[in-house]
């Protein structure tokens, strides 16, 4: 019998007074780019990402909709699958309040009652076509994608690649690329992965690894991994809980995905599955087409740039979701 899958999903509302207040007694001068405002922005699709599980997923056993409190007035906190999660039920109390998606996200493992069997989603990640349990867990393993690639950054002060480097300098303390490569050579050496298994053998000459490519889609996840690899490098996944916001010191569950794929613990799944899109006013269209037509099963609306027609963007992609999912889920309130 198949165990049960979790979805976990994390949420902030960057519109809220409280918040910004709290926000801005620890916001560092300098940070790394790592607490800009549109990291928090909000918008205004949340109930959709409930109506997309509801109809593409439901199968799903539980969804732990993970705050720091914040509870959207339209959400159905008396659903039975919907467990409402506080930072402060899981995340030890001395690095709160935090503003780091890392530190919430590392901890996840410590949240009561969550499956051994888990989906991690950030607020930008939709479900946009049915999907099974076997696009994320077969035979308890979870589906991944193996591609390596090299940490870049497009300029000095994007955290992103120190944070990877971080990651991999760990990985590569704990496996031999070699073994690794040899051992799942079918993994990394697959059809399934089209012209970007090149990106494998262009790098297989190099000693260590530097990186996998994040398509940054929902993440499947055993919860032993995470207890695994606390249990190896405890203290350094503790430091980056002193970090309030993200920094270039910081590690990332992505280390718990790489960790998995240099085990051999999952299972290759067709890299058009899901795709990955940077909100902006030329790409809109696109992503509203793709969301319509559902030509993948999921989608990642990544907020990354600072100056653009927010609210034209924002009203586009509402209209859009609501085209697709005009029906009210049982996420929500009789009265929204």
């Amino acid at each position: 019998m198949e165990e049960k899958i979790d979805f976990v999903v994390l949420w902030v509302d960057g519109t809220d007074p409280q918040w910004q207040q709290e926000r801005s007694l620890f916001c560092p001068e300098n940070s790394d780019n790592g607490s800009s405002e549109n990291r928090y922005r909000d918008w205004g699709l949340m109930k959709y990402w409930f109506r997309c599980v509801e109809k593409y997923a439901p199968w799903v056993h539980r969804i732990f909709f993970v705050t720091n409190g914040q509870i959207p007035e339209w959400l159905n906190i008396e659903h039975p699958k919907l467990r409402l999660v506080k930072h402060k039920d899981y995340i030890p109390q001395k690095y709160l309040p935090t503003f780091n998606s890392n530190v919430i996200e590392l901890w996840l493992h410590h949240i009561p009652d969550l499956n051994e069997q888990f989906v991690l989603f950030n607020d930008d990640m939709f479900l946009t076509a049915p999907v099974k349990p076997e696009d994320f867990f077969k035979d308890g393993l979870p589906c991944e994608s193996a591609l390596m690639d090299i940490a870049t950054a497009p300029g000095p002060d994007d955290c992103l690649p120190h944070m990877l480097i971080n990651n991999f300098a760990l990985i590569n303390r704990h496996f031999n690329k070699r073994e690794v490569l040899k051992k799942n050579a079918g993994k990394f050496f697959t059809l399934k992965y089209g012209k970007e298994v090149m990106r494998n053998i262009c790098l297989l000459p190099f000693q260590y690894f530097s990186c996998f490519r994040d398509a940054h889609l929902p993440s499947s996840y055993r919860k032993s991994t995470f207890e695994k690899v606390w249990k190896e490098e405890e203290k350094l996944l503790e430091n980056c809980g002193e970090n309030r916001f993200r920094s270039k010191s910081d590690l990332t569950h992505w280390l718990m995905k790489c960790w998995q794929i240099c085990e051999g613990n999952f299972v290759v799944r067709d890299i058009k599955w899901g795709h990955h899109y940077e909100l902006w006013e030329d790409s809109i269209e696109v992503v509203c087409r793709s969301i319509e037509q559902q030509k993948y099963r999921a989608v990642c609306l990544n907020d990354s740039k600072t100056e653009i027609a927010f609210e034209e963007l924002k009203a586009r992609l509402i209209g859009c979701f609501e085209s697709v999912l005009p029906k009210r889920s049982e996420f929500e309130q009789d009265d929204n």
